[in-house]
């Protein structure tokens, strides 16, 4: 189905145009229409643009046995442009290739951005990133790794397509030292932080299922 298909149909709402005003990648939708209100009203005539971005899946590499996460870094110019660091510390994460499965792009990101197999999963849920003007949203997992040695600084190395100039940065980090980054809001990529969240009331849970070799 493409990305501009018709918006499916919901209880009091009336789409009274629909344009493709840029047909790019993503592309990008202006939508007029009008809803029903919480009062039962109707509501005035709305105009919102709507960006198609699509289906996506990310993954948090955790090592029960070396109570670690593995984590990347990656420069982000819309980052920069909210005058945010752009070097953002994030979980792997990609958008599903049509018809790719969740599971799949999982495995791809993963060996892409990180060069590791999964050895076992969970869903953590499913995100919206923007719900104000976007629709991708991301199927949250989280994975189980073998971290390999590493420097004293936590830094595996250097990873990312060629083809699609990459430039990526590996590093582990020891579970409660990220847990506490994130806790602290030093992790404003959305989906990094809840993971790490999640992590933080979930670990014990993980450590217990995950305890033998998979």
């Amino acid at each position: 189905m493409p990305r501009t298909a018709p918006l499916p149909a919901y209880p009091g709402l009336i789409v009274e145009s629909d344009e493709t005003v840029w047909d790019g990648r993503f592309p990008l939708q202006r939508i007029r229409f009008r809803q029903r209100r919480f009062d039962g009203a109707m509501s005035a005539p709305r105009v919102w643009e709507l960006w198609r971005r699509g289906r996506a899946a990310a993954l948090l590499p955790y090592d029960p046995h070396a109570d670690v996460v593995v984590l990347i870094e990656q420069f982000r110019l819309p980052a920069l442009a909210a005058g945010v660091d752009p070097v953002m510390v994030e979980v792997p994460a990609g958008l599903c290739d049509p018809g790719e499965d969740v599971a799949a792009t999982l495995v791809r990101e993963t060996a892409e951005e990180l060069g590791l197999p999964i050895r076992r999963r969970l869903p953590i849920g499913d995100f919206l990133l923007t719900p104000g003007g976007c629709d991708e949203h991301v199927s949250l997992h989280v994975g189980e790794v073998s971290a390999p040695p590493c420097a004293p600084d936590g830094l595996l190395g250097l990873t990312g397509l060629e083809s699609e100039a990459e430039d990526i940065r590996v590093r582990v980090w020891p579970a409660t030292r990220a847990i506490e980054a994130a806790l602290a809001g030093q992790m404003p990529n959305s989906v990094t932080a809840i993971a790490l969240l999640w992590l933080a009331a979930k670990r014990p849970m993980l450590q217990a299922l995950w305890k033998d070799p998979a």
